[in-house]
């Protein structure tokens, strides 16, 4: 097949979406498909070239008045390459290959990552709707799209071409430590304060690796608590496979998370996990059998999920091993087998 990929940009800078479609399309280039990549450009550029993927500059822009720029350069360039499938991992790009499909027969597959955005609705101008998990797709459909198109393909990244070894790190122990932006919604302010109220008797320290918009606000909140010289900003991380292996307890207490990798990556280095009970977050950590669930923006559950796992080094244990069953559901090659299905029913 000639598979093109859409994406704004393929930065290296922790975004999920761009990093499922980079192993997508890598994998499916290693399966002997004619692969492009069409974006802004970024760091990935190097890793697709490694993987024989093609990557074509393209802006895509939420600007009605670039609009037909975009199209004449979208059409340009598909006129060139031919494609058989053009799957859309971001709305701009899903809808330019909407609007410019006239006297071309690719077939357009779309991909919702993030169903919390309200334009994400805009992504069932697919012919096929990719959801990456059970909470996604129900959301979708009661958004209006029709159920009949929509699928679920969980997230992989295990065995990912992105992953590659890194210089050890060691940690203060006992280390609570999460990876994730530094956005609001990820939940990390819960975090601060339920590391607050840690009893006095219990020392641990609390790392929290990422980058984005909300760090000052997050610093300033650990450095007016008590426990400030415990709680360390690491900075983003593209390779945070030291962390997950130096890791006592892994916490992810997001508000919203469609289908969150690094609960894989967790999962796959044996941590014990906790995380909340929201959106596609059970379903990665099979309905709570590897990992403690807690419910959402509480930050007195998490507290005590802490403390338990902390004095309960057999609980503990226990939860690191249930981390390490059934992974091969999660692997990038079981999710491009999926949607490589996807695309050849499609095409039939």
């Amino acid at each position: 097949m000639v598979i093109v990929h859409l994406t704004n940009h393929v930065l290296e800078i922790g975004n999920g979406i761009v990093n499922v479609a980079v192993d997508l399309a890598c994998t499916q280039s290693n399966l002997g498909h004619q692969v492009f990549f069409l974006s802004s450009g970024g760091e990935y550029e190097s890793l697709l070239a490694e993987h024989n993927v093609i990557h074509v500059p393209i802006v895509f822009k939420k600007s009605l008045i670039r609009l037909p720029d975009m199209i004449f350069s979208f059409r340009r360039i598909v006129k060139t390459i031919q494609p058989d499938i053009i799957h859309a991992h971001m709305m701009t790009g899903a809808l330019i290959a909407k609007i410019a499909r006239l006297n071309f027969h690719y077939k357009l597959v779309t991909h919702i990552h993030n169903e919390f955005q309200k334009s994400a609705r805009v992504m069932s101008v697919g012919d096929t709707v990719i959801a990456v998990s059970d909470s996604v797709c129900n959301s979708m459909i009661k958004r209006g799209i029709n159920k009949n198109k929509i699928v679920v393909i969980h997230n992989g990244t295990l065995h990912s071409p992105r992953v590659h070894p890194t210089e050890p790190i060691f940690l203060q122990h006992p280390a609570l430590v999460t990876v994730a932006g530094l956005y609001e919604r990820k939940g990390i302010r819960d975090l601060i304060y339920a590391f607050n109220m840690l009893s006095h008797d219990i020392t641990a320290h609390l790392y929290i690796v990422g980058g984005g918009p909300d760090k000052e606000i997050f610093e300033k909140l650990a450095k007016d608590s008590s426990r400030n010289s415990f709680i360390h900003f690491e900075g983003f991380k593209g390779q945070p496979s030291s962390y997950y292996q130096n890791a006592d307890i892994f916490i992810l207490a997001s508000h919203k998370d469609p289908f969150p990798l690094v609960l894989l990556e967790a999962r796959e280095y044996g941590c014990a996990i906790i995380a909340t009970n929201v959106d596609g977050i059970p379903e990665a950590l099979d309905y709570g059998k590897s990992g403690l669930l807690v419910p959402t923006r509480n930050p007195n559950s998490l507290k005590d999920s802490i403390e338990y796992l902390l004095l309960n080094q057999t609980e503990r244990y226990n939860l690191s091993c249930r981390a390490q069953e059934n992974l091969t559901v999660f692997t990038v090659e079981r999710m491009t087998d999926d949607v490589i299905d996807i695309y050849t029913r499609l095409l039939s």
